[in-house]
This record gives C-alpha cells, sequence and structure tokens, in this order.
C-alpha cells in the first residue's frame, strides 16, 4: 500500500503548522512515524510544494520529487495530487499502486495500529474507500441554519420534533485521520460510493489540528501520553 502525506506550505489558520514543534518534534513527524510503523504501508510520499518542509522531512524520510505548483494553489484540489501522486510513483519507481492511503500531517494523534485496521477494513470489504469517522457530539437534528430573515430553521426536515439525545440515531463526521481509496473511485473526483465503510476512532484521538487553539490542545494531550 502506498500512503501520501499532503504537507502544502503557506498555511493560512496557524503559519507553518505542519513543521512548528509539538513537544519536541515536528508536527508531520508524528504522521511519518506512524506510516513507517505500520504493518501495511509498503511506500511513504511526502507531497509538499515547500523547501522547508522537505527539508525538515528528509531528517526522517526521503523525498523523491516535489509536488508541482499547480497542484500547490489556494484553489487547488487534494484529489489531483493524490492522483498525480500516485501515477508519478508508478512511473519512477516501476510499481503499480491501484490504491491509496492519505495520511494527514494535522492528525498526530493516529497511530499505525489505526492505520492498518482501516486498511484491513479497506482489504476485507473489497471498498471504493475507506474514512476515518467519530461519533458526532450531537445529534444531526440539533443543528440549524439561519436564513435570509434571520430565522433559525432546521438543517434536516424532523429536525423541528422534539424527541430526547437518546432517541436520535447516531451520526459521524470525518476526522482526517486516514482515507484508504481505489484508485478508479479518486478518478471519479469521488472520496464515498455504496462501498464506502469507515473505520471508527474515538473524539479523543480524533484532532485535527487548524488554528492555535487546535495546536495547544494536541500539545496538552501528547505531553500527558508521555508522562
Amino acid at each position: 500500500m502506498l500512503a501520501i502525506i499532503p504537507a502544502r506550505g503557506g498555511s493560512k489558520g496557524l503559519p507553518g503548522k505542519n513543521i512548528r514543534d509539538l513537544n519536541g518534534k515536528p508536527l508531520i513527524a508524528y504522521t511519518i512515524e506512524a506510516a513507517q510503523k505500520s504493518k501495511q504501508i509498503t511506500k511513504i510520499i511526502i507531497s509538499t510544494d515547500d523547501e522547508e518542509i522537505a527539508d525538515v522531512c528528509r531528517e526522517y524520510i526521503d523525498i523523491p520529487f516535489m509536488r508541482p505548483q499547480e497542484l500547490a494553489q489556494d484553489n487547488s484540489l487534494i484529489v489531483d495530487t493524490y492522483i498525480y501522486t500516485v501515477e508519478k510513483v508508478n512511473n519512477m519507481f516501476g510499481t503499480n499502486y491501484d490504491s491509496v492511503v492519505a495520511l494527514l500531517p494535522t492528525c498526530p494523534l493516529r497511530t499505525a495500529e489505526d492505520i492498518d485496521k482501516a486498511i484491513d477494513i479497506f482489504k476485507e470489504k473489497n471498498a471504493d474507500s475507506v474514512i476515518s469517522f467519530y461519533e458526532a457530539p450531537h445529534p444531526m437534528q440539533w443543528y440549524r441554519k439561519i436564513d435570509k430573515d434571520g430565522v433559525l430553521r432546521a438543517v434536516v426536515p424532523e429536525g423541528d420534533r422534539l424527541a430526547n439525545r437518546q432517541e436520535e440515531e447516531k451520526t459521524y463526521l470525518p476526522n482526517g485521520a486516514i482515507y484508504v481509496f481505489k484508485m478508479d473511485i479518486l478518478r471519479d473526483r469521488k472520496y464515498y460510493s455504496d462501498k464506502t465503510y469507515p473505520y471508527l476512532m474515538p473524539a479523543e484521538k480524533s484532532i485535527d489540528i487548524d488554528n492555535l487553539s487546535d495546536f495547544e490542545y494536541a500539545e496538552y494531550v501528547t505531553r500527558k501520553g508521555h508522562e
């Protein structure tokens, strides 16, 4: 299984977050090390356009090529990077990867065991995709949107009925930690199909760092894990 760790430069929410020091090592190192410990992954590619990120990552892993600038713009779609990277690897190394696992560097609490379990599901189910999720903290029926008149409206039709939380169906949110794809579904520019399955993770491992508050919480959690 080929693993791609996408790490574009120019973060707006938290500048330099991918290589920001998280309790003694750069944030991206947590993901690199988890991938290196995986029993299922046979090759790891860091996809970055940023030389500073590349230099930091080279302390952990070789980087055979950089991401083209046209795939690293603010409006670039990450699916195009995945497709480009798999095709580049297959051409450069004579491999024939037809599936890929994407590991976002902003999710430092995902482990090698999580990666391997998600890939196991992918293989056992002959899935088009397996994506990591966690249980949503509130029922979907509680969510509201605000219309053009400033009035609260239900997001789903059943949202106006009164019910206890325990009566509502559980819903789940993607946590960004693990995406396993067949290349066919990516080439159709989709993540989901009738053969998409979840890999469920606990909320406490589902940190996806986007801003300073997220980073500080990840610092606290990883520090506690080493006490």
